[in-house]
């Protein structure tokens, strides 16, 4: 999330109405399994580092020791590039950086080449641009889309009013984001999308046959968290978004490195039989 500086003070006055949405209820949560004997998996990270926290070696640390094929990132910057390339390019013969000013930048580390490359900017309502990227993995070609949705803030920098009328932008970023993708490749989605299971572009994607992996696990678990004189607050921000063709064995939010954001590890294989989301 962007302008934390500026805006994170102004959370104090939305703690009683994140209580309400806290206190939802939430699914069961599946159990998770090891692949089957032949089974190929990918292990797949997603991880909002921060831009103001630019080279945390507590982050790089966390990022090498969950031993993810793929990790995309948010938040990305010259700094970020220099201090991953040192300490995970014996790793990851893959790196890749999109360059953005602030919090806009995205990075890639992946053990798999890339296939497919394409940076999607953001329609008129979004700040961030998406990276669809194709990887040849053990699976076979898997399309990945990173996405870094509209924070909940008012384009005049209010936490308040954007908390309650951002969710159209998202799901304009996403609808226009699908209409780029391959609909004929295992799709995952992944990255920040600034809201929770139940917001405008998740409801509008689980409708499109897309599942929140994290939400199928553990469902609920915070992926963001902020300090404010009035109290903490918390959201699951942070998605690993399949559609059918994927099936997650288990999925985990890890504790590391200094940023706001906690990043997400997922492990998937190809569903057996499922059709296209």
């Amino acid at each position: 999330m962007e302008r934390h500086g500026r805006t994170g003070r102004r959370w104090s006055s939305l703690l009683p109405a994140i209580a309400l949405v806290a206190g939802a209820c939430s699914p069961a949560p599946r159990a998770a399994r090891p692949p089957d004997s032949g089974e190929s998996a990918m292990r797949v990270m997603t991880y909002n580092v921060n831009f103001g926290l630019a080279g945390d070696p507590q982050a790089v640390a966390g990022i090498r020791e969950a031993g993810a094929d793929v990790v995309f990132l948010q938040e990305t910057n010259a700094e970020w590039e220099w201090a991953l390339r040192d300490g995970l390019g014996g790793l990851y013969p893959t790196i890749e950086f999109l360059e953005r000013p602030a919090a806009g930048g995205m990075g890639l580390l992946s053990r798999w080449p890339v296939v497919e490359s394409e940076v999607l900017d953001p329609p008129e309502e979004g700040w961030f641009p998406a990276w669809r990227v194709v990887l040849a993995t053990p699976l076979g070609p898997v399309q990945f889309l990173g996405v870094h949705l509209h924070p909940q803030i008012s384009e005049s920098g209010s936490v308040v009013s954007g908390y309650f009328t951002t969710g159209d932008n998202r799901l304009a970023e996403i609808r226009a984001h699908l209409e780029r993708l391959d609909s004929g490749l295992p799709t995952l989605l992944l990255g920040d999308f600034n809201e929770s299971t139940g917001g405008d572009a998740l409801e509008h994607l689980e409708g499109l046959g897309y599942a929140s992996a994290l939400n199928e696990f553990d469902p609920g678990r915070e992926t963001w968290r902020w300090t404010t004189s009035a109290g903490s607050i918390s959201f699951q921000f942070d998605h690993l978004v399949h559609d059918a063709r994927l099936e997650p064995l288990e999925v985990r939010v890890l504790e590391a490195g200094r940023s706001d954001h906690l990043p997400v590890l997922g492990v998937f294989v190809a569903a057996r039989g499922g059709a296209g989301g």
